[in-house]
C-alpha cells in the first residue's frame, strides 16, 4: 500500500479532529473546523478504507452517523502516520 497516494493531507487533519472530539458527525467536523463537507466525506472514506476510523450509528438521529478513531489501528500505524505528518507538513496533532 502506498500511503502517500492513499492518504491525503486532509485525511490526517480529519483524523486529528475526530480523535480530539470523540464520536462526531461529518457535518459537525465541517462546521467546527471550517473544512468543506465534500473534503471531510472524502477523507472519512479514505480513513475507513484503511480501518483508522469506525462508523457508529447516532441513536438520537440515525441520519447522522458518527465516526470515531480505531485506536488499536492508529497505535499499530503510529510510526507511518507520524512520517506522513512530517512529509506533508501537518502540524495539528490530537492523537
Amino acid at each position: 500500500m502506498n500511503w502517500n497516494s492513499d492518504l491525503p493531507k486532509s485525511a490526517l487533519v480529519v483524523l486529528d479532529h475526530v480523535a480530539a472530539e470523540g464520536p462526531i458527525a461529518p457535518r459537525e467536523i465541517s462546521r467546527r473546523f471550517n473544512v468543506p463537507l465534500r473534503t471531510v466525506t472524502f477523507a472519512l472514506k479514505k480513513l475507513m478504507k484503511l480501518d483508522l476510523l469506525r462508523k457508529t450509528p447516532n441513536l438520537l438521529d440515525m441520519r447522522k452517523p458518527q465516526y470515531r478513531p480505531n485506536h488499536e489501528r492508529v497505535r499499530e500505524l503510529h510510526e507511518i502516520i507520524e512520517l506522513l505528518r512530517i512529509q506533508m507538513g501537518v502540524q495539528l496533532r490530537a492523537i
